[in-house]
């Protein structure tokens, strides 16, 4: 059983940013596949960024270069650096972690993730 914890969500102005943290339980931390998603009401959770065991990362279009994930394995910790915010980044931000291995690096739909975090809210003022 692995659990994830997100936090450092709030409330920042467009064009701002956020540093956003998972703290993860397992002693196989480092073997597990992460990943951020995004989830907005009325709409399907959506990729943000992953990152492989091996440091191998992964990105949306939608924040390509504003985005950043990275990953400490000695704190089991993953973080998602969030720059020149803009409203529709607006959402409730999920960890999430595949502890299986598989065949790629990286993993981009709900399905391919074991474990979720309960989400922490960012939300981006114009």
């Amino acid at each position: 059983q692995v659990q994830l914890v997100e936090s450092g969500g709030g409330l920042v102005q467009a064009g701002g940013s956020l540093r956003l943290s998972c703290a993860a339980s397992g002693r196989a931390f480092s073997d597990y596949a992460m990943g951020w998603f995004r989830q907005t009401p009325g709409k399907e959770r959506e990729f943000v960024a992953a990152i492989s065991w091996s440091l191998i990362t992964y990105y949306a279009d939608s924040v390509k270069g504003r985005f950043t994930i990275s990953r400490d394995n000695t704190k089991n910790a993953v973080y998602l650096q969030m720059n020149s915010l803009k409203p529709e980044d607006t959402a409730v931000y999920y960890c999430s972690a595949r502890t299986t291995h598989g065949a790629r690096h990286y993993y981009t739909a709900e399905y391919e993730y074991d474990y979720w975090g309960q989400g922490t809210q960012v939300t981006v003022s114009s």
